[in-house]
């Protein structure tokens, strides 16, 4: 049975990935020309990321390189031991590339070793409930197949929806085009996205944070199956909201097990400030 290991931009919560025995990779995200990596929450100060965004600071995020990759895994192999990595959208960036590139070196000095990626297609803890379910069922003695089998279906269950507060953040990474970006900001509407098929899709605009609010609340109290499972409510910044949004879940799905948490810097560098989500599987 291999290593399971995740990344970063799953986004579960340090305390979390340490309760399932969960490995990850760190992220690298940029402020004010210091390069951080999240790691997932343990001791990032998000007050200060956040306020830097909003006092102007532009946060930039980079793909990990080839070398990066093979001084991680190296360690894994080094020991005899396989990964199964449950890894965020490939299409979401470049980084996977140099994965490629790493293990193809890697093949060269350590041929018996296996390093397997499960795309989850999704991003934050769209992915971060994926790993979540893998690592559950290895604990419970499940081999790699058994846990990929799992996630191939459970993959197209998870629901990731968003809110963003501020186009332009999202105009920056290059999902929504100037002119859109420009004409929103005026208007005052909040695009409504989702996570299909790995890529991030406008599915509707919205208008006030009352109605941001109870339309990402109607999507969980709508779709929701299962209430064992976990229900996650995020926010960039903006706690109040995000707990009008819990609140407002509850009322309609008392017996929904919903966790509060912050977005972390890698994925807020791209959505920004007074983002609100919910993650959960249907």
């Amino acid at each position: 049975m291999s290593v399971l290991i995740c990344d970063s931009n799953g986004e579960l919560w340090h305390t979390r990935a340490k309760e399932l025995g969960l490995d990850y990779i760190s992220m690298p995200y940029y402020v004010g020309g210091k390069e951080y990596f999240y790691d997932l929450g343990e001791h990032t100060d998000f007050k200060a990321f956040y306020a830097a965004v909003r006092g102007g600071e532009i946060p930039k995020t980079q793909a990990l390189n080839p070398e990066d990759y093979k001084r991680i895994l190296i360690p894994y192999f080094e020991r005899g031991e396989d990964i199964l990595y449950v890894s965020f959208s490939h299409k979401l960036s470049g980084t996977f590339t140099s994965l490629e590139a790493a293990l193809a070196e890697l093949k060269e000095s350590y041929p018996e070793r296996t390093c397997t990626v499960f795309d989850t297609k999704n991003i934050c803890l769209g992915t971060g409930i994926q790993a979540e379910e893998a690592a559950l069922l290895k604990q419970k003695g499940a081999s790699d197949g058994e846990i990929l089998s799992f996630l191939e279906d459970f993959r197209d269950r998870v629901r990731t929806y968003f809110i963003v507060d501020d186009l332009m953040h999202l105009k920056r990474g290059g999902r929504c085009s100037g002119l859109a970006a420009v004409a929103g900001t005026v208007l005052g509407l909040k695009p409504m996205i989702c996570v299909q098929d790995g890529e991030l899709k406008v599915i509707g605009k919205v208008n006030g944070k009352k109605r941001v609010i109870s339309t990402l609340a109607n999507k969980v109290i709508e779709e929701l199956k299962d209430e064992e499972k976990h229900v996650y409510v995020v926010d960039a910044d903006c706690p109040e909201e995000g707990d009008k949004l819990r609140d407002l879940i509850l009322e309609q799905r008392p017996g929904a097990k919903i966790v509060r948490q912050t977005v972390g810097p890698v994925i807020g560098s791209h959505c920004g400030p007074g983002t609100l989500g919910v993650i959960f599987s249907a």
